[in-house]
């Protein structure tokens, strides 16, 4: 399948390693330019090597989750490429810790990495998008946004806000070209779901790889009338029927 995405230009933040750089790595094997970010240097120039050089990819230093680096970001890929059409919103999740035992700052810092910092992202990229009338926004999750976990309660909380809030982003941009859509992993075999233990999940972890070409689906041409879908990519893990 022709995905349409070829020579479009892809934001993809938190993408030095992990779910962020498969993203990246799917929508590069189908012709799209890539700008991707990350806070350690090392990390993030092994990735834009991975993904075709300094002179293919734009790698920038950034943490994420402080509060100019979404505006910074986006200027400097339009600075880069001339324009943007996609972006991946990504960050890395939050510490487990049950309901009852998480205090205040936790639950500040899990909301603005996991829930505000993609809101900042959104609303820096829209105007690009718009400016072409067409756009694809896809924010990497988790399945917990459909079946809590009860040792991951910061995470259930900021990105369940993160759902409920896209979900009404992507009709306030119904019509206009943009579709606003959540890819929701189950346990893959990243760094952080083997810090999470999730090799003792009792299911198989999946291949990053696999996740990225989801991610580049709901970007793509194809996907125009996907809208304000929470896509779990979790080999089954959730039970429930909605």
């Amino acid at each position: 399948m022709d995905l349409g995405i070829s020579g479009k230009v892809a934001l993809v933040t938190a993408a030095s390693k992990g779910l962020g750089r498969a993203a990246a790595a799917a929508l590069r094997a189908e012709g799209a330019q890539v700008a991707i970010c990350a806070r350690g240097k090392e990390a993030l120039d092994a990735a834009v090597d991975e993904l075709g050089g300094a002179g293919e990819v734009l790698g920038m230093v950034a943490d994420v989750t402080v509060a100019a680096a979404p505006s910074r970001l986006v200027a400097a890929t339009v600075e880069r490429f001339g324009r943007l059409d996609i972006l991946v919103a990504n960050a890395g999740g939050p510490p487990p810790g049950r309901a009852l035992d998480v205090n205040d700052e936790q639950i500040s810092a899990a909301v603005n990495a996991n829930l505000t910092t993609t809101v900042r992202l959104v609303r820096e990229a829209v105007p690009h998008l718009a400016s072409h009338g067409w756009g694809r926004v896809c924010c990497i999750t988790s399945y917990t946004v459909k079946q809590p976990l009860p040792s991951l309660a910061l995470s259930n909380l900021a990105r369940t806000g993160l759902w409920a809030w896209a979900k009404t982003a992507s009709q306030d941009l119904a019509g206009t070209g943009i579709t606003v859509n959540l890819a929701c992993p189950g346990p893959h075999a990243t760094d952080r779901m083997l810090e999470l233990g999730g090799a003792g999940l009792g299911a198989a972890l999946g291949d990053p790889a696999d996740f990225g070409r989801v991610v580049a689906f709901l970007c793509s041409a194809p996907a125009a009338f996907v809208n304000g879908v929470a896509l779990q990519v979790d080999g089954g893990a959730v039970l429930g029927l909605l």
